[in-house]
């Protein structure tokens, strides 16, 4: 007897043996025809064959795996193929159906659409934002049955509820793409607030919603014009995940005589020095106890987490996707894999987390130009070192000698190493460090300049979850970083979403983000200009955004004495003005003569 367990409108398929496929689902019209299906099930690798019986659906080749719970077949799958159920016959074990789907249409145009310099991201951890759906705090059945606000590592109940009933806030913000912490099943015994230890891939957690409302919160956004970007984790899994309780094979994860962690290092894998064992630890090392490091370099397992990628997509009608831990991947794996998704939905972009020292290690990753032996095919990555050696000397430097804001001037007069450096996602700041307001010192003129560069600056702009209120925090430990953001949960005292209990400095940044994040809507020169930077005098930094619609330039003085603009010296890009009008605060500035720039104080000016 067969039983459907439904999920949404998706579909995990069993058994009465216990039997489940991965992929649960596939679709006619795809460009992978021929897919890796994995049955996994108590002793289903004692069938003594495999059928199927399908018109247009042809099985191509089958194999067991060294543990006694695995048939792996490959299908190819017609042009000529129809939806339906397609049943696989396991000669002694049962039978399995697999849904055979119509594809969602809109590829490209309706989901699959890319993240580009034209957009604004917000990331948030969907457990600490807001709980829309109290039903859901805790399933019975997980390992994980915590919920308690006053820890911070226990669950706070967050769900994708709780997004949808405040999309309103973010498009007030002129945000047009979320980006969350992973959604998928994280059925581990604790801190499993973060998402990133992954149990079952073909799952999304219950608690955050399930696959029903993950789907329609990607159905709400992009009603708005929005767009949904998935977080990837291809490095590791959770130690609960049944890839490591019962693994095919021995070698789908990287084995050591004892537990042996990475050395967090990148730079191993580029350096023409290095040892063959750094390179080794850099790769193979687990990131931690509980998140075991799978091998991609298996070819069973690498389809297996292909698929898993194209399949999001196509489910949830994912736009973009985020990388995380990026270079401790198998790189040839991810450039396979990066393959992949763009043969199957070719707007759709990616960026990796490559948290390493340094611009040319940095775009060593990405798509760049330089002249190494190993080329990556990663359409951006998020760049940690317009953030460390860029906006945060920047503001953090108040002397009148401009060192800060010289190393931004030199991290930026860097970019010709890549491709295409508007592809790259900046930030201030994100789950895993120190929140940028704690970073300045919790210094509310720091954090207006450093939004107010992130909105003009070359690239695609990210903002984690309560910077634009000023929310502090030490990443050390983690979790004081990834607190709840104000007015998610009913009875919270002040609210981001109401103002309600916001201090003066928290509302003035929170309308500065609003305005400026609101202009770069409409500002094609923000989105998708030309960007010219001017070498800095002490600490006034100037740069300029323009296109043939439009001109912006962009001040920043990030010492504490007044400095002297003189906008003669910048000639070449505003000849044919008379003005610039404060896209903030709306004043105007008549180019003809020099003006005063405040101390710790930044312009973004509208030319006219």
């Amino acid at each position: 007897m067969r039983m459907i367990v439904a999920m949404g409108c998706f579909l995990v398929c069993r058994v009465a043996l216990g039997q489940s496929l991965y992929p649960s689902n596939w679709w006619v019209g795809m460009k992978h025809s021929t897919i890796q299906v994995i049955v996994r099930g108590d002793g289903v690798g004692k069938a003594t064959g495999v059928t199927v019986n399908y018109p247009g659906v042809t099985l191509t080749d089958w194999h067991r795996a060294s543990s006694p719970d695995y048939v792996f077949l490959h299908l190819r799958i017609e042009a000529a193929a129809k939806p339906g159920m397609v049943t696989i016959g396991l000669t002694g074990r049962g039978s399995v159906t697999l849904p055979l789907e119509q594809r969602r249409p809109g590829n490209g145009t309706a989901y699959a659409q890319g993240i580009t310099s034209s957009d604004f991201i917000y990331f948030l951890m969907p457990d600490r934002w807001s709980n829309g759906d109290r039903g859901n705090d805790r399933i019975p059945g997980l390992r994980d049955q915590s919920l308690n606000r006053d820890s911070m590592y226990l669950r706070h109940g967050g769900d994708f509820q709780g997004i949808i009933d405040h999309l309103d806030y973010l498009q007030q913000l002129g945000v047009t793409a979320l980006w969350m912490t992973p959604v998928i099943l994280n059925d581990m015994p604790d801190r499993t607030e973060h998402g990133y230890a992954f149990t079952d891939h073909y799952i999304i957690d219950p608690r955050l919603g399930g696959a029903k409302m993950y789907a329609k919160l990607s159905d709400e956004l992009h009603r708005r014009g929005m767009k949904l970007i998935q977080d990837a984790v291809y490095n590791h899994v959770g130690s609960y995940h049944w890839i490591i309780a019962d693994p095919p094979e021995k070698n789908w994860l990287h084995q050591w005589p004892t537990y042996t962690q990475t050395n967090y290092r990148g730079e191993p894998l580029m350096d023409p020095h290095a040892s063959a064992g750094d390179r080794k630890l850099s790769s193979d090392g687990w990131f931690t106890r509980q998140m075991p490091d799978l091998n991609q370099d298996n070819p069973d397992l690498a389809e297996f987490l292909i698929q898993h990628a194209i399949w999001s997509v196509e489910s949830f009608g994912v736009d973009g996707w985020r990388i995380d831990t990026y270079m401790y991947n198998s790189l040839p794996f991810m450039n396979r894999c990066n393959q992949a998704l763009t043969d199957e939905y070719p707007k759709l972009t990616m960026f990796g987390e490559c948290w390493t020292a340094g611009v040319a290690r940095q775009a060593w990753f990405t798509r760049n130009n330089l002249n190494t032996s190993f080329k990556s095919n990663l359409t951006g990555v998020l760049d940690f070192q317009c953030l460390f050696s860029g906006i945060a000397p920047a503001v953090k430097d108040t002397s009148s000698w401009g060192a800060g804001v010289n190393q931004l001037y030199q991290t930026l007069g860097e970019d010709f190493l890549y491709q295409h450096p508007a592809n790259n996602v900046i930030f201030l700041d994100n789950h895993d460090m120190s929140r940028f307001f704690s970073q300045t010192g919790e210094d509310a003129a720091a954090q207006k300049i450093g939004l107010e560069w992130l909105l003009t600056e070359r690239g695609i702009p990210q903002l984690y979850y309560g910077t634009e209120v000023l929310m502090a925090g030490i990443s050390n430990p983690d979790g004081l970083v990834r607190s709840d953001f104000p007015g998610g949960w009913k009875g919270d005292s002040r609210s981001a979403f109401t103002g309600e209990g916001l201090t003066a400095d928290q509302r003035v940044t929170q309308e500065l983000v609003k305005r400026l994040g609101s202009f770069r809507l409409r500002s094609s020169a923000l989105r998708t200009g030309t960007m010219m930077q001017y070498v800095p005098q002490g600490s006034l930094y100037v740069y300029f955004r323009y296109d043939a619609k439009q001109t912006i330039l962009c001040a920043m003085n990030t010492g504490n004495a007044t400095v002297t603009v003189d906008f003669r010296r910048f000639r070449e890009r505003t000849k044919g003005f008379s003005q610039g009008v404060d896209v903030v605060t709306g004043e105007k500035y008549p180019l003809a003569q020099p003006a005063t720039l405040p101390g710790r104080t930044m312009w973004v000016l509208e030319l006219q």
